[in-house]
């Protein structure tokens, strides 16, 4: 059974959800994650051009405390990391793709 909302709690978790994405790399990082991609994080790093090493790992690792971003550590040397988004990650893709659709949608009003 789906959640009952007032405006109130609405505007709240909405505002919560916004919070989890908040981060100037997060979105990028997302979205060369989407379609189910394992991407090393040397490969991020190349991929998303003036990102610092310190801030792509930060960035990494609050998607992965928030269970957006799931993280494997393969034991050998040198460490080879990846990281892929969570099937709740995944679910993401599409309320991304609604808000790219809504903003489109600006020049025809």
């Amino acid at each position: 059974m789906r959640k009952q909302y007032t405006p109130e709690t609405a505007a709240a978790d909405v505002e919560d959800v916004l919070r989890l994405l908040d981060g100037r790399w997060k979105l990028l990082i997302l979205f060369h994650l989407f379609d189910g991609k394992v991407r090393r994080y040397s490969d991020l790093e190349k991929l998303i051009p003036g990102i610092s090493q310190k801030m792509l790992a930060q960035q990494l690792r609050q998607l992965e405390a928030d269970g957006i971003v799931s993280r494997k550590v393969y034991p050998e040397v040198p460490p080879k990391v990846e990281y892929r988004l969570t099937q709740w990650g995944q679910a993401l893709c599409p309320a991304l793709d609604a808000m790219l659709q809504w903003a489109e949608q600006k020049a025809r009003f």
